[in-house]
C-alpha cells in the first residue's frame, strides 16, 4: 500500500512511500496520482534527467512551480532546504535518498530549493505544475557553508549554471520566496 506523509522536516514537501509489484517477469510500481497531493496542482509537464555516479544538480528553486520527483534507475541523494520567508520550517534542510532500495517520491513545493547527488549512473523522472519558465530558474549554491550539506559524493561534477549560483546571504531580494499557507 502506498505511503503519503508530509515532512516532519519541511512544511509542505510530502514523502511518498511507493508499493511495488514484482513478479517473474520485473517490477510494476505506481509512481504518482495527482490525489496524493491535496495541496498541489495539476501536474502539466514530465521530463527526464541521466546523470552519471559524481554528478551535482543544484541547488535549484522556483517562485511558481511545484515539483514530484521519482528516481526509477540508481541511486541519489536529495537535498531540500527551505528558503521561504516566514515558512514555520523557514531554514530547515532535508536529505533523503531516492531510488533503488528506497522507492519514494516527493512532492516540492515553491520556495523549497532542491538538489540531488548522483550516488551511482542514474535516472530522475519528474513532474512539474507549471511549463518551462526560464524567469522562473532561481539557485543557491550547492556548497553554500551556511546550509553544510553533505551531498555524498567527493569532487562532484557540476554544470556552469550551478558553479555559479549564490549563496543564500547573496540571493536577489526581489526574487526571495515567501511562504503562504495553503492549507
Amino acid at each position: 500500500m502506498v505511503k503519503i506523509a508530509d515532512s516532519q522536516e519541511i512544511a509542505d514537501v510530502v514523502v511518498v512511500s511507493l508499493e511495488e509489484h514484482p513478479d517473474d517477469r520485473g517490477r510494476f510500481i505506481e509512481t504518482y496520482r495527482r490525489s496524493w497531493f491535496p495541496l498541489g496542482r495539476e501536474m502539466v509537464q514530465s521530463s527526464r534527467s541521466d546523470k552519471s555516479a559524481g554528478s551535482l544538480v543544484g541547488l535549484h528553486y522556483h517562485l511558481h512551480q511545484a515539483d514530484y520527483w521519482y528516481v526509477p534507475f540508481g541511486s541519489a541523494r536529495v537535498v531540500l532546504h527551505d528558503l521561504r520567508q516566514g515558512s514555520p520550517t523557514e531554514s530547515a534542510t532535508m536529505v533523503l535518498g531516492l531510488g533503488e532500495g528506497n522507492q519514494q517520491g516527493v512532492f516540492i513545493p515553491p520556495g523549497v530549493a532542491h538538489g540531488f547527488a548522483a550516488l551511482s549512473d542514474m535516472t530522475l523522472t519528474y513532474w512539474v505544475d507549471s511549463y518551462y519558465n526560464p524567469d522562473d530558474e532561481l539557485g543557491v549554491a550547492w556548497d553554500d557553508p551556511v546550509l553544510g550539506v553533505d551531498w555524498g559524493i567527493p569532487d562532484p561534477v557540476l554544470s556552469p549554471r550551478d558553479k555559479a549560483n549564490p549563496t543564500k546571504a547573496n540571493l536577489d531580494p526581489s526574487r526571495t520566496p515567501y511562504w503562504r499557507l495553503r492549507r
